[in-house]
């Protein structure tokens, strides 16, 4: 008798573990912050780690599923640079340097995909609690000139990059995430042409920026069980 209770209690903890072990729901959002580098290369500089400077950001994402995201990201942050930095000789500047100092804010929308699937591993078969991941998108960028032909300047911007994500536990995670935004302006830095030649094209002689970020999030409205489970089947 004693045997059999044994072997009873021992099947029985032997189902309850997995039972908990998928108590972890998975969640559709996550909202949160990011701060990092934003450095600008254009006319004016053509060195991507030159004149970084700090940046702030707020993000939210919508997971399609633990492969599948979609990101609002919100940044704020400086653009720096001087025609005394690069070796093109420029005819406006040859006497006096040209040297600014804008604050750019950028919004953008990207769709982000996970090499592996991203979870606690208690919440999805498989799930990584790291994982890289690449994103493109579309954006717009407003930026505040302070010492240049005009005041603003607006345009369009494409995002592309690359990251990591790490789940610190079910609803806080950290991610780490490297962008180029390719600008359609060419005003970005306060000057229009400043090689005196006409151009044209969508990305010819138009500035661009980089973003480095570390951004911490919180997930939350939890999936639908049920529902789950019957998509899996």
């Amino acid at each position: 008798m004693k045997k059999i209770l044994t072997l009873i209690l021992i099947a029985t903890a032997t189902a309850i573990v997995p039972a908990k072990a998928q108590e972890d729901p998975e969640y559709r959002m996550e909202i949160g912050v990011g701060g990092g580098l934003m450095g600008y290369l254009g006319d004016f500089n053509g060195n991507l780690t030159k004149d970084l400077q700090p940046m702030a950001s707020v993000v939210t994402r919508y997971n399609f599923n633990p492969y599948y995201g979609l990101k609002l990201n919100l940044q704020t942050g400086k653009i720096k640079g001087s025609s005394a930095d690069v070796k093109t000789y420029y005819p406006a500047f040859a006497t006096k340097p040209y040297e600014f100092s804008n604050t750019l804010v950028g919004l953008d929308i990207t769709f982000e995909y996970n090499f592996w699937p991203y979870g606690t591993g208690k919440d999805y078969r498989g799930a990584q609690r790291v994982t890289p991941f690449i994103f493109g998108g579309l954006g717009g960028t407003f930026v505040s000139i302070k010492n240049g032909d005009k005041k603003n300047d607006f345009s369009a911007n494409v995002p592309i990059g690359i990251g990591l994500k790490y789940k610190l536990n079910k609803r806080m995670n950290l991610g780490v995430e490297w962008a180029m935004h390719f600008s359609l302006s060419d005003e970005l830095d306060g000057q229009k042409d400043p090689y005196g030649i006409v151009s044209s094209g969508a990305f010819k002689n138009t500035d661009c920026y980089s973003t480095l970020q570390m951004t911490l999030t919180y997930s939350f409205s939890a999936r639908c069980r049920t529902c789950h489970n019957e998509d899996e089947d």
